[in-house]
């Protein structure tokens, strides 16, 4: 999908994206599954979108810049650094990894980004399913032996997190309700929701609101009254 050319774009500018547009292309068509290219115009960031292959993120041209682009560019100005292989999540709670390259014109001043995201929900869904092949059980169990080390509260609830959808065996997109409640139930039982603002941040890596997940704790404790689980 591509926008008309911007009419206050010089000629250089315009066969740079018009080049970049092309490869954005290329890579999607050589590699048409979980793949997405982006080619951004940072003149217009509210809009910044100008070119988009694929539809892992589910936009459209004319989409606004995302936040990374918008604090990097705020930060390091047109010093700003490519950014490789990141890991990013979808609203809906898909993990991605990306790279964005910041695209520069003859006065060395940044216009553009071109971007791509690679979904690895499929990948990390197989992964799960061949531990059984791999995985080994001594005398004490394996989630007794895990510890992570994290600078921030989010960052041990993520661990948590990755730890207690890793037993489910599925990433949270392929999940059905019965195993998105099971998965909360497992948080509950690690004390997730002990740490203040966990049910924002569980909320948030599970790709539903937060009411989801308070109706969630209500219908386990429900559940565990009636022995069902």
């Amino acid at each position: 999908m591509r926008k008309k050319k911007s009419p206050d774009i010089s000629p250089t500018d315009e066969l740079l994206f018009s080049t970049l547009e092309q490869l954005a292309r290329a890579i999607v068509k050589t590699f048409p599954r979980n793949f997405e290219t982006v080619v951004h115009d940072l003149s217009k960031p509210q809009q910044s979108i100008r070119a988009i292959f694929g539809d892992v993120t589910k936009r459209k041209t004319g989409a606004p810049v995302t936040d990374l682009v918008v604090r990097a560019l705020h930060q390091e100005g047109r010093d700003i650094a490519n950014r490789y292989n990141y890991r990013t999540r979808t609203a809906d709670g898909r993990e991605l990894k990306s790279s964005t390259v910041f695209i520069r014109n003859l006065d060395g001043e940044v216009i553009g980004a071109f971007c791509i995201n690679f979904d690895m929900t499929d990948y990390l869904n197989a992964e799960n399913a061949l531990d059984v092949f791999t995985t080994t059980v001594g005398e004490f169990s394996e989630e007794e032996k895990v510890e992570t080390f994290t600078a921030t509260f989010p960052e041990t609830i993520e661990a948590i997190f990755k730890q207690a959808v890793n037993k489910i065996g599925k990433q949270c997109p392929s999940m059905s309700r019965e195993e998105k409640l099971r998965l909360v139930d497992e948080l509950e039982r690690n004390g997730v929701f002990q740490i203040k603002g966990a049910v924002d941040e569980i909320a948030l890596l599970m790709g539903i609101s937060r009411y989801t997940v308070y109706s969630y704790l209500k219908k386990n404790k429900k559940m565990k009254e009636l022995n069902c689980f």
